[in-house]
């Protein structure tokens, strides 16, 4: 059936739609938020919880965990030292032993964290819990947007609210957009899409909008306007992403485990990435879906109440955010000092000091997000979290945070230094091969020696090693293909034993082509940020749309040509190192075609018609999936995205008194204060004889300022249409 905008109840392009009696934004109910101290923290302001925190699986689980991780590091590191002890040990070796054992440790602590969560999937219980009875609390469900597909947003917002209203209890909610948009044409579509789905729920929508003049803090600030100016209206808070997508029952679940545990500060779901058709995409979707509950039920059962926050799709107790959880700004200019990039992190662990429970719940359904489409995508996003992670090199010794708070901090820093160490720990390995091959040994070291000083290496030991790290690092993936064979419903929605085997191996050898390429990625990520490169904040590509090959061959060449250089030496150096790098040097001479073919929708289509990469969301979609893509499609019909701001609010005065409407009230200008980009678009709009005089003129900057200006709206305003007389 066709969708139209008659269906949507929007209001077409060529008219505004009055808000209705609801105010645009609710009567303010202030809380105070102040700026935390990494510094200085007394414990007698931390609280004493309400009940008891202690659980025997919970220290059984990090006792396994860590002492897991370490008996096998301590193993594998003995094994190395073997490998390369065979004669005397060069500097060359030490330095291959110590990078193996740092590296090795990392993928071992994985390992026995899946381990743990494997065997507590594949004993717990599958029955449903009963729906918790009438919510008592107020909760906001807040959604920070930034020059974000308005189409999109509001889609799953309204999605939603409509699954949160169908369980009878959306009375206890209300929804806000909060916008940081710096993009005019995405300021105007968001305030029209507002005012379209306000008029079509009718009153008592309980849904408001506000636009920050100034992304100061960027999200972590767009929430902290929200908590000083309404928290104090509402118990918790229920923060999203833009991608972001929950059904009524996960959010009610959510909120109800919130409203039964008093020590709760923050309570996490497990996001599933859905709606993904790239090849790319799908394949972070499958391992998601396949992998994802397996390490997230590890995380969740030996952290307890000492987890950790990932910025979305998790309720907030409100009072205790505001209380504890101001951001202070770190000392100096970025990329260490300025904002905190990755809050998230940071506001977990300031609640956790206050003696706030953090925990996630890994088995509660129907929380969801979206993945990058491509790889240059991922690197974008990537390159941000890289510098946000590397900044907690500055907060993990921050006084008053418990011990599972800086094993987070110490894991998201890793996670990215892990990168340049593979690399190092790489390059050594050519080094010592060219140097068994082509250096001289020295037969009269400073030392007394009967024999000369030349590396050497036991090789079978070094295959056992070999062997055994795969093994580990593979291990995770192995535990969840398991899982989901011997779970019938799930092994049948993923296509059926032989498919979900064959995804889970194009899987991993997609990913492992892929992981050489993000190597060099991040480790280049990590050299510019020592070397002082600020990130800044793009918004993220949601959709799928592919990427040109002129910009992938721009992106990726050097990558290419270092797969080649790598190739050639290897090989010019020794057969066998040749052989040994070639997963690396492979994924990196193909680096311009595998990106390319990733970032295709037509090939990631086409596996899902094989019926491979296929996910339970995908089979049997959960109703609020079709219902936010049909009414993503209704709302695009509206055209909000694709119009002219300052034209809109020239020709629509509906959308003009809306607009002036939801602007803050003017702050006073002292005499003598100018400000020049004002001065500028003033004497822009005095000039021009024609609107379309003022449109080709103004900047992007310009045309914010005349967006937030009630004056210079008026006088856009009143400029006539081409061939028209002056009003």
């Amino acid at each position: 059936m066709a969708l139209s905008m008659d269906a949507l109840d929007l209001p077409k392009p060529d008219r505004g739609a009055p808000a209705g009696a609801e105010p645009a934004t609710p009567p303010e109910s202030r809380l105070d938020m102040p700026v935390q101290s990494l510094r200085h923290w007394e414990t007698r302001h931390e609280r004493s919880p309400a009940g008891s925190r202690r659980s025997l699986g919970m220290y059984l689980a990090r006792a396994i965990v860590f002492g897991g991780g370490i008996a096998l590091t301590a193993y594998g590191a003995r094994e190395m030292y073997a490998v390369v002890s065979v004669s005397r040990t060069t500097v060359l070796q030490w330095a291959l032993l110590v990078l193996f054992t740092i590296n090795f440790s990392w993928i071992a602590i994985a390992f026995t964290s899946a381990l743990v969560g494997f065997f507590a999937l594949l004993f717990a219980s599958r029955r449903p819990s009963p729906m918790p009875g009438p919510l008592t609390s107020r909760t906001a469900v807040v959604m920070p947007v930034y020059n974000e597909e308005t189409a999109r947003v509001f889609a799953a917002l309204y999605a939603i609210r409509e699954s949160i209203e169908a369980t009878g209890q959306g009375a206890a909610f209300d929804y806000f957009v909060l916008s940081d948009s710096t993009r005019p044409d995405a300021w105007v579509a968001e305030e029209r899409a507002f005012d379209a789905m306000r008029s079509r729920i009718g009153p008592n929508a309980r849904l408001y909008y506000r636009h920050r003049a100034k992304n100061t803090h960027r999200k972590a600030g767009n929430i902290a306007d929200f908590v000083t100016r309404w928290g104090g209206a509402y118990e918790h808070m229920l923060v999203l992403d833009a991608d972001s997508l929950m059904t009524g029952d996960c959010v009610v679940r959510l909120t109800a485990a919130m409203e039964a545990d008093p020590d709760a500060g923050i309570v996490q779901s497990l996001p599933l990435i859905v709606n993904r058709n790239t090849l790319f995409a799908r394949v972070q979707q499958f391992a998601a879906r396949i992998y994802g509950p397996i390490i997230a039920k590890g995380l969740a059962v030996w952290m307890g109440h000492d987890g950790n926050y990932w910025g979305h799709n998790a309720v907030i107790r409100t009072a205790a955010f505001a209380a504890h959880c101001g951001m202070p700004d770190l000392a100096g200019k970025p990329p260490f000092g300025g904002h905190i990039l990755s809050h998230d992190f940071v506001e977990a662990a300031l609640m956790r000091r206050a003696g706030w429970s953090v925990y996630m719940l890994p088995d509660l359904p129907g929380s969801y997000e979206e993945s990058p489409p491509s790889l240059i995508d991922l690197a974008t996003r990537d390159r941000r979290w890289c510098q946000g992670n590397l900044q907690h090199i500055r907060v993990i010794g921050s006084s008053g945070f418990k011990w599972p708070t800086r094993q987070h901090f110490a894991t998201g820093i890793f996670s990215y230094i892990a990168s340049p160490l593979w690399l190092c720990q790489l390059i050594i390995g050519i080094m010592l091969v060219l140097q068994t091959s082509y250096v001289r040994p020295e037969y009269f070291s400073k030392e007394f020696s009967l024999f000369p000083v030349w590396p050497r290496f036991d090789p079978e030991r070094a295959l056992a090693l070999f062997i055994l790290t795969m093994g580990i690092l593979l291990a995770p993936k192995a535990f969840g293909l398991i899982l989901a064979l011997v779970r019938g419903p799930l092994r049948r929605q993923c296509g059926g034993a032989l498919r979900l085997i064959a995804s889970t191996i194009f899987e991993v050898i997609l990913s492992a082509l892929l992981a050489p390429i993000l190597m060099v990625i991040q480790s280049g990520a990590v050299f510019q940020i020592l070397l002082g490169r600020d990130t800044g904040w793009n918004p993220q590509r949601r959709d799928d749309g592919s990427i040109s090959f002129g910009d992938i061959v721009r992106r990726h060449w050097p990558h290419m040509a270092l797969g080649f250089v790598a190739g050639l030496t290897a090989f010019l150096i020794a057969t066998s190192l040749f052989l040994w790098m070639s997963p690396t040097i492979v994924g990196l001479m193909l680096a311009i075609p595998i990106s390319w073919m990733s970032g295709q929708r037509a090939v990631g289509l086409a596996l899902r018609k094989l019926g491979l990469l296929l996910t339970p969301e995908e089979r049997q979609p959960p109703s609020i999936l079709p219902r936010a893509n049909a009414l993503q499609g209704e709302f695009a019909l509206a055209g909000f995205d694709d119009a002219d701001a300052l034209r809109v609010i020239h020709r629509e005065p509906g959308v003009r008194e809306l607009h002036e409407g939801l602007l803050p009230a003017a702050a006073e200008r002292r005499r003598g204060q100018i400000d020049p980009d004002r001065a500028v678009a003033e004497a822009k709009l005095a000039d021009a004889e024609t609107i379309d005089d003022a449109l080709t003129w103004l900047q992007p900057r310009e045309r914010m300022i005349v967006l937030q200006d009630r004056s210079l709206i008026g006088r856009l305003s009143r400029l006539p249409l081409p061939h028209q007389p002056a009003s």
